[in-house]
């Protein structure tokens, strides 16, 4: 019997959910950074085994909206709630329950999809700890199963694995067995090069700044690939702090996010990388559409 399915991932801004995607695809498809809302679009992962394949949602941390883009996000991790065969509620075992995991509890509350409480970040908490965390955990809502992982860590993955297992359905293979992501890689590349802003500017900048592919050309007599990117801001004094002093931060960047861009096509790339200024873009819906956020 070959079993499928769909499983969403929901949980608080910076729990570890495109940590334990990539980790569970041993591949990196959706960015992580320390910094909050870092994923901003439903991510799809494949998994295919020995008789089964599992379909991962990447969902935006849930998080009180403040623009536009908000709203989609917190729109697009909720809309897969009813969509889906298995939701994993993901929550962080180093951490005592809050009001944003109480919060997420009662949107769970009503919905007849079987859900999977997972504990992650279970390497930074002793095991006397860790009981506490799971009874208290357990307590906001009635989960069909709950386990406790690291995903940086890779600890009891293949557990989660099982446990998702039992409760899809029996159903086709939607994807071929070599296929991890349905995101185009014109959006992969767009989000390497977000996740290099979030890692090396300051904590107001990067949520203000997106990512457009103007081109991407394969170059085959000199077997590179040629991309330009253009990095869109929300203010002047943004443009500055991204360019850098003599160019050195946008550089700096660009060098990062090329050596993953390279890992993820096989091939040597040639990065071109721009910034332009576009006041309160987070609010125009016109360039929301246009950077694929609708």
């Amino acid at each position: 019997m070959y079993k499928s399915g769909f499983v969403t991932i929901i949980g608080r801004t910076n729990v570890g959910k495109s940590t334990l995607l990539n980790a569970l695809l041993g591949e990196k498809i959706s960015i992580i950074s320390n910094k909050p809302q870092t994923t901003r679009n439903e991510i799809k992962g494949i998994l295919s085994g020995d008789g089964y394949q599992i379909i991962f949602l990447d969902t935006p941390g849930l998080h009180k909206p403040k623009n536009k883009l908000s709203e989609f996000m917190i729109k697009t991790a909720l809309n897969t709630l009813e969509e889906v065969d298995c939701i994993l509620f993901m929550v962080e075992a180093d951490s005592d329950v809050g009001a944003g995991d109480r919060y997420i509890a009662g949107l769970l509350k009503d919905v007849k999809t079987p859900i999977i409480l997972v504990l992650n970040k279970i390497d930074k908490v002793s095991e006397d700890v860790l009981k506490e965390r799971i009874e208290a955990y357990k307590e906001l809502g009635n989960f069909k199963n709950v386990l406790w992982i690291s995903a940086e860590k890779g600890q009891n993955l293949k557990e989660l694995v099982d446990a998702i297992k039992e409760v899809l359905p029996e159903g086709p293979q939607y994807f071929p067995e070599d296929m991890v992501t349905d995101q185009p890689e014109r959006n992969i590349i767009s989000e390497l090069i977000r996740e290099k802003m979030l890692y090396f500017l300051k904590e107001e900048v990067p949520h203000g700044t997106a990512v457009d592919i103007e081109s991407i050309k394969y170059i085959e007599e000199k077997g590179l690939v040629d991309i330009n990117a253009t990095i869109y801001c929300e203010k002047d004094s943004h443009k500055m702090i991204i360019i850098g002093k003599n160019g050195s931060m946008i550089k700096k960047i660009g060098t990062a996010a090329r050596l993953d861009i390279e890992r993820l096509l096989g091939s040597k790339v040639f990065l071109e990388l721009w910034v332009k200024v576009k006041k309160d873009w987070r609010n125009d819906e016109k360039i929301l559409k246009i950077l694929g956020y609708h």
